[in-house]
């Protein structure tokens, strides 16, 4: 009996551990199954522990900021900042009149934009002692930096810190974003905002029908500082609306649906009201009528300036670039890696389960949303394009958040199949950031001009496509121009310089802040091709434009990105002399904004 009763049990426990091993089998073969397809609900397997890489997306982060700081100096005034910064006293001035001094409202047409980073911008400039300019590159590079590290949470919160720590880095080793960390400040400001606005929309559609309060505060602000900077913004609220469509629960009834609907949208008003109350504070003008916002949305779509822009080699007015323009700079302007990446994250859609309780594919699904509806509208209404993908920076926070998803979700993948495989494909990866990084490093201070292998590169895009159109490298070519001058003058001129007439194919106020030598003044002749000298970008083969012999060339890669010219052998007029050193002091930021507005009342702003 005794025998029969140990055999019975060792029988079962036979039975059990066959019954284990099946299951643990079959759950193998379910991991693999999903890791093949890069899905898998559950956080990226790694043999890094998990923190390892929420500290190195820190301590990338924290790096970023040091550089940011000790190279804010090194990049020049764009044209718009002048006439940006005097739209922000104009807002100052408008409320502090009690909304009596109504100046801004026809001033250009600046009344379309948003003011907030303006207005912030001039607040910060009373407490801290720094050159205006300086101070706004400083905190738009901040904001720079917001959005990288907030697209990071938004891949972590997706599929965890592998996925976060990759998507930080896509963003931060785009040449497009960082280059325009600096002085893109409607631009940066804007996308980074919008990023935030991503990272709590995707929180807030997993608690729908009924978000936390906190949630909503924080989308309302967020979506509130998009719009005042742009009315882009809208698009906030229509992402909003996509998301409750796809949290929609399909499978219940259609009461219960329009019950799911009327309680998302009650439940998010109130983040919307404060997002339009921050929007008039920031936006005097939407708030003079409630359509305003849309009618500014609708203005874009139909601006047309005197503005020209290479796409291919060929030259078109900004309201005639061919439909692919934009998604076509995307392509050639984003690093490939990332490009990669995003396409993994987005064709994984094809194959996620759709299972009640799974986020994945909804947040990857409203994340493809974001890039391809912009960039989809902008084709099919054929609006007006230029200065490349300068206008839909926006979407490159999503594309890296997809970058981050799908590269972490193909390392999975590959991991499953051999160990060594996924230990060389991390490899691979990381020579691939690493190179996008010495790239940058090889530009700076214009990260901006950087293309990828689709065109060969800067030496591939040069004079075929948008490179230096804001002529950041107009520093380096006063430089440049100032050593010549010092060199070449006689020291009997010393007493008494010569003033020489700069022509200069750029804006005024990068000029003026840059150059330190009493002898270079703005071009003062009446005709532009009787000035002494002629510094210009070879973008749009402004460079072309007068001849001279060439004293200064500012490159990178054996690229020219700008030419310094001599002209003084060819204009036959004499110089002019002054009998002492000319005292020049560089004008104030109040100043600029003075010729500004006195261009503005001219008719000749641009």
């Amino acid at each position: 009996m005794r025998l029969a009763l140990q055999a019975s049990g060792a029988h079962m426990r036979s039975d059990h551990v066959l019954s284990r091993v099946g299951s643990k089998a079959a759950d193998d073969r379910a991991f693999v199954d999903d890791a093949l397809k890069g899905l898998g609900e559950r956080p990226a397997r790694s043999s890094i522990p998990s923190n390892a890489f929420d500290f190195l997306a820190l301590a990338f982060l924290t790096a970023l900021a040091v550089l940011v700081c000790f190279t804010a100096k090194d990049y020049a005034i764009s044209n718009d900042e002048g006439v940006q910064h005097h739209y922000g006293e104009l807002i100052i001035a408008y409320y502090r009149s009690g909304l009596r001094v109504r100046d801004l409202f026809s001033f250009d047409n600046l009344y379309l934009y948003g003011g907030l980073f303006d207005v912030t911008a001039i607040a910060l400039g009373q407490v801290i002692p720094i050159d205006i300019y300086e101070l706004r590159h400083i905190l738009c590079a901040a904001t720079g930096i917001a959005g990288i590290a907030l697209s990071g949470a938004a891949a972590r919160l997706i599929a965890g810190p592998r996925a976060g720590f990759i998507a930080t880095i896509a963003l931060a080793l785009c040449g497009a974003w960082y280059g325009a960390m600096f002085n893109h400040t409607k631009d940066i400001p804007f996308a980074a905002a919008m990023s935030g606005a991503t990272l709590v929309l995707l929180r807030l559609a997993r608690q729908l029908p009924a978000p936390r309060a906190v949630d909503l505060v924080v989308f309302g602000c967020l979506a509130g500082a998009a719009l005042g900077l742009r009315s882009y913004g809208l698009l906030v609220f229509v992402y909003l609306g996509i998301a409750i469509l796809i949290y929609l629960p399909w499978t219940e009834s259609c009461g219960a649906r329009l019950t799911f609907v009327a309680n998302s949208v009650l439940k998010t008003c109130p983040a919307m009201a404060g997002a339009y109350l921050l929007m008039i504070l920031a936006w005097p003008w939407a708030a003079l009528s409630p359509l305003n916002p849309i009618r500014g949305l609708f203005a874009f779509s139909e601006f047309q300036y005197a503005i020209r822009t290479l796409f291919a080699g060929h030259v078109y007015e900004m309201a005639k670039v061919p439909r692919a323009y934009v998604p076509f700079y995307l392509f050639i302007r984003v690093p490939l890696i990332t490009q990669a990446g995003a396409a993994l994250g987005m064709t994984s859609l094809l194959w996620l389960p759709l299972k009640k309780g799974s986020h994945r594919w909804r947040e990857l699904a409203l994340l493809s949303t974001m890039i391809l509806l912009p960039l989809g509208c902008q084709a099919l209404v054929h609006g007006p394009a230029f200065s490349g993908m300068r206008h839909f920076l926006f979407v490159l926070p999503p594309l890296a958040v997809l970058a981050g998803v799908g590269l972490s979700d193909f390392l999975d993948a590959i991991a499953v199949r051999s160990r060594r495989l996924a230990w060389a494909a991390l490899a691979a990866m990381c020579a691939s950031f690493l190179s996008e990084g010495v790239l940058l490093a090889r530009l700076h201070p214009y990260e901006n001009l950087s293309y990828n292998a689709m065109v060969g590169g800067l030496p591939g895009a040069f004079r075929r496509y948008d490179l230096d159109y804001w002529f950041n490298s107009m520093p380096e070519a006063i430089r440049m121009l100032e050593t010549f001058v010092r060199e070449t003058t006689p020291p009997g001129d010393i007493k008494s310089p010569t003033i020489y007439s700069v022509a200069v194919c750029g804006e005024r106020p990068a000029f003026d802040h840059t150059v330190t030598l009493p002898q270079l003044r703005w071009d003062f002749r009446s005709e532009w091709d009787e000035s002494e000298f002629f510094i210009a970008p070879t973008h749009m083969n402004c460079d072309r434009d007068l001849d001279g012999a060439i004293i200064g060339r500012v490159e990178r890669m054996g690229v020219p990105i700008a030419y310094v010219k001599d002209r003084r052998a060819i204009v036959k007029h004499p110089t002019t002399d002054v009998s002492s050193p000319l005292t020049r002091q560089i004008p104030a930021a109040n100043e600029i904004a003075r010729e500004f507005r006195q261009l503005s009342s001219s008719g000749q702003a641009f």
